[in-house]
């Protein structure tokens, strides 16, 4: 049995969190506390006896608390370990704990199952989950961008291509060495085309290409141009991520349209 990683360690430890938690007044579920989440971890991931995975578990437990998901105290009577509770952060990861940046294995799970990355995209991405969890929202919000940056210029590289082979001018645009030109001159082309597009791909293209890539582009630029000591928000760096398999998935639709119809 393969070892479990870091990432699958904390996707199980939320899992157990979710499982333990009372759902509602009515519910006889004890409140959360620190010994049965472990072990319904441990139990699920199946470690116990083995020393140095115990530390992992117990390691990614105690991130938890460092990124500010989770925090000691039942309340004011009872504020101390074993207790805990999860904060405003930690309640929305584990809303929709399956896929939200919070847990990398399950959002990139989601990622794979409605789009694919080439290796540099996915390089980027990696890394700005793994900013994410741990609370560095600006680097985080950096390498997001260019995931999205490497994923417009694939969609570029593959349209100039196909241009260059059907014997069509290539708008100037395209080869510009300014991201934003690059990404208008690219947007302008396929709305001549969007004409041309199935409605499954055309609808999501005019309706969200441009402002998924707006909200990432624009949270890159804030983090990567200092004005401030906080250029992005935790929920700012949230978004970006929640929109980029979207906009990763609307890319994948245009490179087909484009290698298969584009003449």
């Amino acid at each position: 049995m393969a070892q479990p990683t870091a990432p699958s360690i904390r996707e199980v430890l939320l899992q157990a969190i979710k499982a333990n938690e009372p759902q509602g007044p009515y519910d006889h579920k004890p409140n959360l506390q620190q010994v049965p989440v472990l072990e319904t971890a441990a139990n699920a991931l199946g470690i116990r006896q083995n020393p140095e995975l115990e530390k992992a578990l117990l390691t990614q437990w105690q991130e938890l608390f460092r990124t500010g998901l989770l925090a000691w105290g039942l309340n004011l009577a009872n504020p101390n370990p074993p207790f805990f509770h999860l904060t405003e952060r930690g309640r929305r990861a584990l809303a929709n704990a399956t896929r939200d940046p919070s847990n990398p294995a399950g959002y990139l799970r989601h990622l794979t199952s409605v789009a694919t990355l080439e290796p540099i995209a996915l390089s980027y991405l990696t890394e700005g989950l793994d900013c994410y969890v741990d609370g560095l929202f600006k680097a985080s919000a950096v390498m997001v961008g260019c995931a999205a940056e490497s994923v417009i210029l694939s969609l570029r590289d593959l349209t100039v291509q196909k241009l260059i082979a059907v014997r069509k001018a290539v708008p100037a645009g395209m080869n510009d060495w300014k991201i934003k030109t690059v990404s208008d001159s690219l947007r302008d082309f396929l709305d001549t085309q969007s004409k041309k597009f199935s409605r499954e791909l055309r609808e999501p293209f005019e309706a969200y290409w441009s402002a998924f890539a707006q909200q990432i582009r624009a949270a890159r630029n804030d983090a990567g141009h200092p004005a401030s000591v906080d250029p992005v928000t935790p929920d700012t760096v949230h978004a970006s991520l929640l929109v980029f398999p979207e906009l990763a998935k609307i890319a994948n639709g245009l490179s087909t349209w484009v290698t298969n119809d584009l003449a």
